[in-house]
């Protein structure tokens, strides 16, 4: 049976590894400055770059038997743990070498480097550094930097911490039923909850940092085998071109790379919550995780998306197309209620009931401005309340903008500036727009809402309708990283009406979209479940 090696073996080896690397030396990168031999002039030279900051933390030790090895531990203070360093490097680094039965003394004879990272430190990840722009850009990223007097190289040790928010459920995705766990800004944090939920080695991450200044790390996440290659390309080409000084939230990337640049509709679909980034991932879509935001955005993505909710695969199939149904009639009347009302008031009398038209006669008697005006006054003095309540603090937001929309709805009433059935009619409105659960895709209402009213109060019902088919027309020509806004609408598929409006059972959606994932559209072989015999 063959022994386990001795120390001098294995001090042999570690000889020999290390002339193996002084033959190949590390590259660095290019018109970087290079390590200097002195610990000292490493020293200065990182508290030049820094300016002498205060978070820039230096603590010089002696290694050795007699101490007779200097070398000097770097940090960012408040972006590693303090503790780690002294439970796994300094007391590494300080033990006795006496202790040993070593014949060389690797403190005199040059193979420090190789020796410390494979025989006594007590840590995973350790990187080599030889130059100081690899230096700046561990040691900014959370990493421990560790030089030592005469060599040209030192390591970057993966030690990070300091202050995070933890993991809590999403504010602004709320579900009855469902996970209640949300992304953090840790961008690790973000890909360790992904991966919780697929567990699978297809599930591939691509990094890389964006922004000249800020060096925003940004990982693209994908399924292998289910993700189009075509699209992770794309994807990869519209982020190598972007060229920016900095990244602080999702929303710059979105901005840069997304299609329809003037479209009020969005193109690309946004989330806090990891079980809807898991099952767009699922499907075939590739995302894309920046690093100080809880954000994580999706590609490619369709109209039909916005309109659904993770929540909609956790209940039956039956109540999530009522709920589907309901979502879509709020989207219209979010969009065009007020139109129609100043349509119908103004040129289309005779659509009304006798009675109901008296009645709106006669709450309009007293107010002087005519039905565009009054709802024009009434949208926009609720979009004010809207962003006022949104900004606020939170326990007075949402006070403040119910007692002012009930104040001034009622005010405005008596003092004869606006009919009853206008606030009736800007009421709805402002509800039915809640419905629609993506934040932006109401943005986008809000915003179109305005210019159909223009075209009701200009042409009446035939402005709205063409308001409409142009609408149409523009929806119908945009893209998503090459894929049609409007599917399954526009271009029709059949199969994927199963997954619309309506929600078929999970038995019947076996496949994945098709325009998305073209490698691997089954989902599942479930067969439908047979009656009960009984």
């Amino acid at each position: 049976m063959k022994g386990k090696k001795s120390f001098k073996d294995k001090w042999n080896d570690l000889q020999k590894k290390a002339t193996e690397q002084t033959s190949q030396p590390k590259q660095p990168e290019e018109n970087s400055e290079l390590l200097e031999p002195s610990l000292m002039d490493n020293i200065r030279r990182i508290k030049e770059l820094f300016g002498n900051s205060d978070d820039i933390i230096m603590r010089e030790i002696r290694i050795g038997k007699e101490g007779e090895t200097r070398a000097c531990i770097v940090f960012t203070d408040g972006l590693i743990d303090s503790q780690s360093i002294q439970n796994f490097i300094m007391e590494s680094l300080m033990i006795d070498l006496r202790a040993t039965n070593s014949e060389s003394d690797p403190f005199t004879e040059g193979n420090l480097l190789p020796y410390l990272k494979e025989m006594v430190l007590t840590v995973g990840d350790i990187q080599d550094v030889n130059d100081f722009t690899n230096l700046l850009d561990s040691l900014l990223n959370g990493k421990v930097i560790l030089l030592f007097n005469g060599y040209t190289q030192g390591f970057a040790i993966e030690m990070k911490g300091g202050k995070e928010r933890s993991v809590e459920e999403p504010t602004t995705e709320t579900t009855i039923r469902g996970p209640r766990e949300g992304f953090t800004e840790n961008i690790r944090v973000n890909t360790s909850l992904l991966r919780r939920k697929i567990r699978d080695h297809n599930l591939w991450i691509e990094s890389r940092k964006i922004g000249k200044v800020s060096k925003t790390n940004l990982s693209i996440m994908y399924i292998k085998g289910m993700a189009n290659e075509k699209i992770v390309e794309e994807v990869r080409k519209r982020l190598d071109r972007i060229k920016i000084d900095s990244i602080l939230e999702s929303g710059y990337i979105e901005e840069l790379i997304q299609d329809a640049k003037w479209s009020p509709f969005p193109t690309m679909y946004h989330s806090e919550r990891p079980d809807a980034i898991a099952a767009n991932l699922l499907e075939g879509r590739i995302a894309i995780l920046v690093d100080g935001t809880p954000f994580v955005i999706t590609v490619p993505v369709m109209f039909a998306q916005f309109l659904q909710s993770p929540e909609d695969y956790y209940n039956r199939a039956d109540i999530t197309t009522l709920l589907r149904i309901l979502r879509y009639v709020g989207f219209f009347i979010a969009l065009l209620a007020p139109s129609f009302y100043i349509a119908i008031t103004t040129f289309h009398q005779e659509m009304l009931p006798t009675q109901l038209l008296i009645t709106l006669a006669a709450q309009r008697e007293g107010v002087p401005f005519p039905a565009f005006i009054e709802a024009l006054a009434m949208e926009v003095s609720f979009e004010i309340l809207r962003e006022a309540g949104l900004r606020m603090p939170k326990a007075i937001g949402q006070a403040v903008s119910i007692v002012g929309t009930l104040v001034i709805g009622s005010a405005a009433v008596e003092a004869g500036f606006v009919s009853a059935a206008m606030v009736i009619v800007v009421a709805i409105t402002a509800i039915s727009s809640f419905i629609v659960s993506n934040y932006e895709l109401g943005i986008a209402i809000r915003m179109l809402r305005f210019p159909f009213m223009g075209l009701a109060a200009s042409f009446g019902l035939f402005g709205i309708i063409v308001g409409l088919i142009a609408l149409v027309l523009h929806m119908c020509s945009l893209r998503s990283f090459g894929i049609p806004y409007m599917a399954p609408f526009g271009p029709f598929i059949k199969d994927e009406q199963k997954d619309a409006i309506f929600r078929f059972p999970r038995w019947a959606m076996s496949k994945r979209p098709q325009l998305i994932s073209q490698t691997n559209i089954t989902r599942e072989d479930t067969p439908a479940p047979k009656p009960d015999s009984n």
